[in-house]
């Protein structure tokens, strides 16, 4: 059973500002494997957009409630190259009070646009 569906967009150029513009934001956002590839190099503006996406999707997924933290949220990549979630902290009992067991997320950029789509499944 479908909990909770969220979707969200960022304007790549305008995310990538914010960041040169505060500096710590990142680190507010993103857990620290979330900001570089597994080269060790710092992951590009479109896909940290996604990501960032994919995190207001999840609130919206669950409601958005206040309280959330950023952070409680991290996109991960398989292997395959499949992005999923994992949730902590004020995330997870969110989802928890909502009966959420699993989580699909889809991620996209393209002209200037990052997008999230995701799926809270019961």
């Amino acid at each position: 059973m479908i909990v909770g569906v969220g979707i969200d967009v960022a304007e790549i150029d305008r995310f990538g500002a914010a960041l040169d513009r505060t500096p710590e934001l990142a680190r507010r956002l993103f857990l620290p494997a979330e900001l570089t590839l597994p080269s060790g190099e710092r992951r590009g503006t479109a896909s940290l957009a996604a990501r960032f996406a994919a995190k207001e999707a999840v609130a919206k997924a669950l409601g958005a409630p206040g309280g959330l933290h950023w952070t409680d949220v991290e996109v991960c990549v398989e292997d395959s190259g499949q992005p999923r979630l994992r949730v902590c902290g004020t995330v997870e009992a969110r989802a928890a009070e909502l009966g959420v067991r699993s989580w699909h997320v889809s991620l996209s950029h393209d002209a200037g646009v990052a997008s999230a789509v995701v799926v809270a499944e019961a």
